[in-house]
């Protein structure tokens, strides 16, 4: 009775983890995508959509925890670092939605490359 429980108990384990990493996989493809709309548009609306998209994207990744980070506790300088750059993302994506907002689409998009640095810099640590 219990070697088939604990098998159980393991295997639901690992497609939950499994299930964690897809869910951040695809916050990451919803950010990429959307980034491509901000920077290829000359649409408000789409390009506030986009960023709206993304900002529910990189909200939602804020609560998981990349593959990398496994098994860290929540109080974590590493975790923490996460959450940081995630929440900097967040804040230069409200930066961009501003001046999309105002109609400003060219420095909407001269500030939306801020976002690939903070993309290309927190996937050196946490990818």
């Amino acid at each position: 009775m219990r070697k088939p429980l604990l098998a159980m108990l393991s295997i639901s384990l690992l497609f939950s983890s499994a299930a964690a990493l897809a869910d951040l996989e695809q916050d990451m493809d919803m950010l990429k995508g959307g980034l491509r709309v901000v920077m290829k548009t000359d649409d408000r609306a789409e390009m506030t959509r986009a960023l709206g998209d993304m900002r529910k994207a990189a909200q939602d990744a804020r609560t998981q925890t990349p593959e990398k980070l496994e098994g860290q506790p929540a109080d974590s300088a590493q975790v923490k670092d996460f959450h940081a750059g995630i929440d900097s993302l967040i804040a230069q994506i409200n930066v961009v939605d501003k001046l999309a907002q105002a109609n400003n689409l060219d420095g909407a998009k001269a500030e939306a490359k801020k976002l690939t640095d903070i993309r290309d810099s927190n996937h050196k640590k946490f990818r």
